[in-house]
């Protein structure tokens, strides 16, 4: 993985103290548990999915990073089972995957994120904390949408004024769910996908995240799903 070291980690929330990471290559387990703990956070470090489950403690882990590839077996079958159990766990992928039907199946099969391993230590460390958020009952969303008048409120920074396009795009990033496909976004839109030029949804995306970027100093959470689509990964409240 990547670091950046113009960057700190990412706080820790206190009630999310516990994390579970399933890696098997020694060096990244290492490198990736180090980093969490000087984040802040318990690590309990597993190489297999049968160490896993021998450490693993629903009352004492709040959260799981899990590589797919592993030596005895799939990590997409390990998230299925824990989702079987109906553990309240958050789940991070993290893996050599990183073709879009993968994040697809990753994000369907029940990980609330998918990262590629080619994401900085520093995404890493944002991408624990909004999981985290989520799992928060009493924590309020992080970005608010408002449609009178358009803009996009930030966590703790003024609203950032949307023309109607970047509303529009916005609204049916933050209604779709875990993947968005383009399609959706361009019907919303009220263009026909068909006839529709791909590169203008691309320029208004660049623009949008710019345009945050650029207000507060915030990334927009929105990961491209090449070939399918966007997903935005935050917590997000509309108004209407």
């Amino acid at each position: 993985m990547r670091s950046d070291s113009s960057l700190s980690p990412t706080p820790i929330l206190k009630n999310m103290a516990h994390i579970i990471l399933l890696e098997d290559e020694p060096i990244l387990l290492e490198e990736l548990s180090e980093f969490l703990a000087t984040a802040g956070y318990a690590v309990t470090a597993c190489a297999t999915i049968a160490e896993f489950w021998r450490k693993f403690s629903a009352q004492e882990h709040n959260l799981a990073i899990i590589d797919l590839g592993l030596p005895d077996g799939d990590g997409l079958d390990l998230i299925a089972a824990l989702r079987d159990q109906k553990h309240q766990l958050g789940i991070i992928v993290l893996t050599a995957r990183s073709t879009a039907q993968d994040r697809i199946s990753g994000l369907f099969g029940g990980a609330d994120h998918y990262l590629p391993k080619t994401a900085s230590l520093q995404e890493l460390a944002a991408t624990i904390a909004t999981v985290a958020r989520r799992l928060t009952p009493d924590s309020a969303p992080r970005w608010r949408l408002s449609a009178s008048p358009p803009r996009l409120i930030p966590p703790g920074f003024a609203p950032i004024a949307l023309s109607a396009q970047d509303y529009t795009v916005l609204l049916a990033l933050a209604s779709g769910g875990k993947a968005v496909s383009r399609q959706a976004i361009v019907l919303a839109l009220g263009e026909h996908f068909l006839d529709y030029d791909q590169r203008r949804l691309d320029t208004q995306m660049r623009r949008l995240r710019r345009k945050v970027e650029e207000s507060c100093g915030l990334e927009l959470p929105v990961t491209t799903l090449r070939g399918v689509g966007f997903h935005f990964y935050d917590e997000i409240e509309i108004c209407r």
